[in-house]
């Protein structure tokens, strides 16, 4: 389907890409243009702190908030004590209220760089689904909300039925939650008026049962848009590298590595990365993604600049592309660096260099490391490194070594002063 869009936001998540779907794109456009639409996503507690495959929906909402437009994020303090079984293969692990507090403090953090929260119409509102899921009384829920579910349409969601088709388990706690999602929508709607939930494509299901809940008990008509589900040019889930999630939080993951991240894009994903995770005008995303051979990595750089200065802040951007400048260009040590720092009774009378590759985090085990040395991947200060076997003492550590894997992952090793 084609769509011209006429309010700004719509018009904003076709040209920049950032639409997969929508349940109502002519009403939902007109609701737009009339007035301000308090929009929610949610997002359940399961680590302390966001990584990049959530960077896409945040930034949906910067831009709903950016194009006159209220934006509610939701904390799933309620929810995340069930799990979401959308498309996994196994239950997620349970978490106890003190963790699960825990990382709503963490996850608090990130937002407050990328929206304005107060108490004016388009200022964002953060909220936690705790507040009205903690106190329900089971029967009555039943009887009131229960009753609204079909499950034969409940077990032909993608969501569920992948999960069936492959014969994998899926408990009935789980199974729950789709039901718990939908009455998020109904209570955010009585509560705040709010008329838009946003999500991931794998969302549609638990979205749709929302809308038809709201309508079913309210009467009021509302609306679903999803974002598609990235993978990167080489088939890779969007957030995730060698050294595992690529986390928003500063003290997860240094902003050096962060940029590090955005710098090592492919070409093919450059002008799509730069429309979704960046405010540079489309025509402009569209000209740095169009270079060819070496200036392709001058847009990557903008485009590193860019996410890191919305995630971390200007200061930390240029540090870390001075530091990248400092080790790629001249082979020097950047201040920036990740840093590994040892005490003197741990290197005692020497430590190895395998456990020193392990401990900066550069590699996950000892065995990886093994082999990333026999395969000529691992530097020493530059210099190629060839014997799994070396140990390094008090006397070598005493100025700071370079660790390097493959060209583009490095760490810095020192003694505690």
């Amino acid at each position: 389907m084609t769509y011209h869009p006429k309010s700004d936001f719509m018009q904003v998540m076709m040209q920049r890409g950032y639409l997969a779907d929508c349940t109502d794109y002519q009403a939902l456009d007109d609701a737009l243009r009339a007035g301000v639409v308090p929009t929610y996503i949610g997002y359940d507690a399961t680590a302390k702190s966001l990584h990049v495959g959530h960077l896409l929906n945040i930034m949906m909402l910067r831009w709903l908030q950016k194009t006159g437009h209220k934006p509610i994020t939701l904390m799933g303090g309620g929810t995340t004590k069930v799990g979401d079984p959308s498309f996994r293969s196994d239950e997620r692990p349970l978490l106890g209220p003190d963790e699960i507090d825990a990382n709503i403090a963490g996850m608090k953090r990130v937002f407050a760089k990328y929206l304005t929260y107060g108490d004016g119409d388009t200022d964002a509102l953060m909220l936690n689904n705790a507040e009205w899921l903690d106190d329900l009384n089971y029967l009555d829920f039943l009887r009131d909300i229960g009753r609204h579910f079909s499950v034969n349409r409940m077990l032909s969601f993608e969501s569920v039925k992948s999960r069936l088709d492959r014969e994998q388990s899926l408990s009935f706690l789980e199974f729950n939650y789709m039901i718990l999602q939908a009455y998020d929508f109904l209570e955010l709607n009585r509560r705040y008026g709010c008329l838009l939930q946003m999500g991931g494509s794998d969302q549609w299901g638990n979205i749709v049962n929302g809308i038809d809940l709201t309508r079913r008990v309210l009467d009021h008509d509302i609306y679903g848009l999803t974002s598609p589900l990235l993978t990167t040019s080489d088939g890779r889930k969007m957030g995730k590298s060698q050294g595992g999630a690529m986390w928003l939080n500063a003290d997860m993951l240094s902003p050096y590595e962060f940029w590090q991240f955005w710098r090592n894009t492919t070409d093919a994903d450059v002008e799509r990365f730069l429309k979704l995770y960046t405010e540079l005008p489309v025509d402009e995303c569209n000209r740095l993604g169009a270079l060819a051979g070496s200036e392709i990595n001058e847009a990557k750089i903008i485009l590193a600049n860019a996410v890191t200065t919305l995630c971390h802040g200007a200061e930390a951007a240029d540090a870390a592309a001075a530091t990248a400048r400092e080790v790629f260009e001249k082979g020097g040590v950047g201040d920036d660096l990740p840093t590994l720092t040892l005490s003197a009774d741990e290197i005692g009378d020497g430590i190895s260099v395998v456990q020193l590759f392990v401990r900066s985090g550069l590699v996950k085990s000892g065995k990886e490391a093994k082999r990333l040395i026999a395969e000529n991947g691992a530097r020493l200060d530059d210099a190629p490194l060839t014997n799994a076997g070396l140990i390094l003492d008090a006397g070598t550590l005493a100025n700071p070594v370079k660790l390097s894997a493959g060209r583009k992952r490095h760490a810095l090793v020192r003694v505690a002063a």
